[in-house]
């Protein structure tokens, strides 16, 4: 079970952020083009940022930690995945204040 540590990481924020899609009606999930263009910039700077950051010896990934799926460049899926999860939780989280202070 620890190799699913990370994706049990990133659950958790699913879990703690999901529910202010149909709670509070946010609607970040059903602009899915304008998730997709906020989203895929990050996506792309922080998976190329660690793709340096891996092949100059800066950083590195638990495998004992990780799914073992692992793409051309040693970042493994867990991460590329953080960079799609977290982005997301953030956004529903501001959008969620937004509406509850009605900006």
């Amino acid at each position: 079970m620890r190799h699913f540590s990370y994706l049990f990481v990133l659950a958790g924020c699913l879990v703690a952020a999901l529910w202010l899609e149909p709670v509070l009606k946010v609607g970040v999930l059903r602009q899915g083009r304008r998730l997709l263009l906020t989203v895929l910039p990050v996506l792309l700077v922080f998976v190329l940022w660690d793709l340096a950051a891996i092949a100059a010896g800066h950083w590195t990934f638990d495998p004992g930690q990780t799914t073992g799926v692992v793409f051309p460049g040693g970042l493994p899926l867990d991460e590329v995945l953080f960079f799609v999860v977290v982005p997301i939780c953030a956004i529903l989280g501001f959008e969620a204040v937004r509406k509850v202070l009605k900006k």
